[in-house]
């Protein structure tokens, strides 16, 4: 069983601690990146879009629309950008449209 410390810590800190401590950081990324590419691509992608995978830095997007994936593809460095500052960290290096 874990020691008591003496001082007091906030919850955030406990769970940034639990997070680091069981390695929880890469499946919580996942969630986040999903998160971001809904919020900052807003309803009307987020509508043809049936996957999506984070796997090391390369974000991999399943599209039913083979027009918005080929729109896509010509802003990809921008998404990429624009999907890391709502990150507020360099996750992604690389995105594929399928």
């Amino acid at each position: 069983m874990a020691k008591r410390k003496a001082e007091n810590t906030s919850i955030g800190d406990v769970v940034k601690a639990f997070i680091e401590t069981n390695k929880l950081e890469k499946g919580l990324d996942k969630l986040d990146v999903s998160d971001a590419w809904h919020k900052v691509l807003g309803n009307a992608v987020s509508k043809y879009t049936t996957n999506i995978m984070l796997d090391q830095s390369t974000l991999f997007v399943q599209l039913s629309s083979s027009v918005l994936r080929e729109e896509l593809s010509y802003g990809k460095e921008k998404i990429i950008k624009i999907l890391n500052e709502e990150l507020g960290k360099e996750l992604i290096t690389k995105l594929v449209l399928r």
